[in-house]
């Protein structure tokens, strides 16, 4: 069993991660800025802020694993990418492994590129979230030989706005964005957090960024 703490664990990446690994019989802790309107049965829930140093070290000692499950552009005020040293310096003071829940726009579309992010009919809207979750695994890329992380962008169709269906399966692709036979590229909360605690459980996939997709 695994102490698994989670940034944004009353969010909808990281309250599927959370009721997953609750059901394999992981410790839990949730931090988020408020307290959930319906917390879920084997959840310790706290309230504090990524972008606090004294609340990131409280969350990585003891923990095992240390997961962020938030929006990537502004984390309490700023670039999720200037938190990101302050969770590094954590991660490796603690000994936990460090993860994020990243976003598909990262992903290659094929071997060799370009990333989705890079493709001419990226929509414009979309961008600067997905620079400034692009911008968070660049430096995991370049973080100390001794953080242990882990980074998950889920395929093109993702979030609670398009919850999709519980398969019980998925496929991962290395770099390059999961898509079907037809090109479409979609995955449920549901299975992305199975996905995202079978790491956790296996770490197949050390210092290194996976995709995931039905």
């Amino acid at each position: 069993m695994a102490r698994i703490v989670i940034f944004g664990g009353t969010g909808y990446s990281g309250g599927n991660i959370a009721r997953e690994a609750v059901g394999r019989g992981h410790e839990v802790v949730s931090y988020s800025r408020n307290a959930p309107a319906e917390p879920q049965e084997g959840v310790e829930y706290r309230t504090g802020s990524m972008a606090d140093p004294a609340v990131v070290d409280a969350a990585a000692d003891g923990a095992d694993q240390l997961v962020v499950a938030l929006h990537a552009v502004d984390v309490d005020g700023a670039p999720m990418l200037e938190r990101t040293p302050a969770l590094i310096e954590a991660a490796r003071r603690h000994g936990a492994r460090l993860s994020f829940v990243g976003g598909a726009a990262s992903s290659l579309v094929a071997e060799g590129g370009p990333r989705l992010l890079d493709t001419p009919d990226f929509n414009e809207d979309w961008k600067p979230e997905a620079t400034a979750h692009a911008a968070v695994l660049d430096a995991l890329r370049e973080a100390p030989e001794d953080l242990e992380w882990f980074y998950v962008s889920p395929a093109g169709l993702y979030g609670s706005y398009a919850p999709g269906e519980t398969t019980g399966s998925y496929r991962t692709g290395g770099d390059v964005l999961v898509t079907k036979e037809d090109g479409s590229s979609e995955i449920s909360g549901t299975d992305l957090a199975r996905a995202y605690v079978d790491e956790i459980e296996s770490g197949a996939h050390p210092r290194r960024r996976f995709t995931v997709g039905h």
